[in-house]
């Protein structure tokens, strides 16, 4: 071959359009990132820097000294945010990758090896990256998993509080639904403030408590040690500084919402079609109106989809769903597609892929909450679940839901249910197409009975 036909390492053969020549792997850590880069641009093809800003800095400049265009690295607890966050901000094209695709290292394992493995991988193409909103998603998703935080630490002192009235006897949770209800704040202020009596505390029930008035008083009848009194008092506290806290979480969603782009085209929203009731925990914003004018459709309108759950389910996907090609490609991301594990033609399982998805444990939620739904999906979950069994039929109508909300974000379209009675038509209508045929197949024809006959 003559020089001129000879290719440069910077150009790509025809038959090979996945290779990156221009390719470097990165091994994550908490202290140090191993770099590797193709073994002829530079005399140290594998450096090693430090995790701090500076160094981070220092490989970005080193990179680009090597050509290098594209970087790939593992998805290493939360140490790879501010390197990805880096690289992606300085131009480079940066993959997250799934260490799982990276068991069969050759060889021993080493830092040094590793970062070489994940280079010729991505060298060759072999490496696909995992998803990551846009990032004014990435924000959002950000705001949203700090808010559930807070009110999971909010929930361990609903704990502290009742352990310290179990410790003085007092029975709240037994006449009270919620110890930190109206009611229970009440009742809890008065005890913190100084009030013993029973009688007094019970009338401080708010007027739809179920339980009346002598029977909380017999519940808050016990021993009023210090001790107890000065955990009580701090664990409420604690308590109501982190709802403090979740409300200030609620002002930067609110402002970040407000800041992304409109996608309603002007249009208004239909009202609700569903009334229920506000919990404690959810946004206390006008979140349905917010989300109309970020996605442009109204995803509350999907059975099982309240606004919390749209907010949470939109932070975790984003709007574009054009970053899977298929909604097939989309349901097997999050883990709801029954598995396909064959070897020697035949099935060895149809469980589905283990996975830590949190927008398919948030249609998980909402499919749990249709099993006395009268609408069409509630039907279907409830029909499933009498074939295959409460957990698959959660799976199974989380999977449904999940084709209706890529549908509805990639084209625009609202979702009309047509209730249980119309899901019950179509299943026996299908019924008796697939009786038909077998009997057609058996040389008989199926004649309806007329009643009275």
């Amino acid at each position: 071959m003559s020089r001129k036909q000879r290719p440069r390492h910077d150009q790509i053969p025809a038959e090979l359009p996945n290779v990156h020549l221009n390719a470097a792997g990165i091994d994550i850590g908490s202290e140090f990132h191993f770099v590797a880069v193709p073994a002829n641009r530079d005399e140290r093809p594998v450096r090693r820097f430090a995790a701090f800003t500076a160094d981070l800095e220092a490989m970005a400049k080193w990179l680009r000294e090597c050509g290098i265009e594209t970087v790939v690295m593992e998805s290493t607890g939360v140490y790879w945010i501010p390197l990805f966050e880096l690289l992606e901000s300085q131009g480079f094209e940066v993959l997250l990758v799934d260490p799982r695709q990276l068991k069969s290292v050759p060889g021993r394992k080493t830092d040094v090896v590793d970062c070489q493995w994940l280079q010729q991988l991505h060298t060759f193409g072999l490496l696909s990256g995992a998803f990551r909103p846009a990032e004014t998603i990435t924000v959002l998703r950000s705001f949203l998993r700090q808010r559930a935080m807070l009110i999971d630490y909010a929930g361990q002192h609903i704990q502290h509080i009742q352990k310290a009235l179990q410790q003085m006897n007092i029975k709240l949770e037994k006449v009270l639904s919620d110890v930190t209800g109206v009611t229970g704040l009440r009742i809890l202020d008065a005890i913190l403030s100084g009030e013993r009596d029973p009688e007094k505390l019970a009338k401080l029930r708010d007027k739809r408590c179920k339980n009346d008035v002598p029977t909380i008083a017999k519940a808050l009848q016990g021993n009023w040690r210090e001790e107890h009194l000065f955990a009580l008092r701090q664990a409420l506290a604690l308590y109501r500084t982190y709802h403090a806290q979740i409300i200030e979480c609620d002002a930067q969603i609110v402002l970040h919402l407000n800041s992304m782009s409109d996608r309603s085209n002007g249009t208004t929203l239909p009202d609700q079609r569903r009334r229920t009731g506000r919990h404690r925990n959810q946004p206390m914003f006008d979140v349905r109106t917010a989300l109309h004018r970020v996605t442009g459709i109204d995803l509350t309108r999907i059975d099982g989809i309240d606004e919390h759950t749209a907010l949470k389910l939109i932070s975790e996907i984003g709007t574009d769903m054009t970053r899977w090609r298929t909604v097939k490609h989309f349901t097997s991301w999050m883990g709801l597609c029954p598995g396909n594990k064959r070897s020697g033609g035949k099935n060895l399982s149809g469980k589905t892929k283990p996975c830590a998805n949190r927008a398919a444990k948030v249609l998980r939620l909402a499919a749990y909450g249709l099993h006395h739904s009268q609408s069409a999906l509630g039907a279907y979950l409830r029909r499933m679940k009498a074939r295959l069994g409460p957990p698959k039929a959660i799976t199974a109508t989380a999977h449904k839901i999940a084709r209706m909300v890529y549908f509805a974000l990639k084209n625009g379209m609202e979702y009309v249910d047509k209730g249980a009675q119309w899901y019950e038509d179509q299943f026996r209508a299908r019924l008796l197409r697939s009786l038909e045929s077998r009997a057609l197949k058996l040389g008989y024809v199926l004649v309806p009975q007329v009643s009275g006959t």
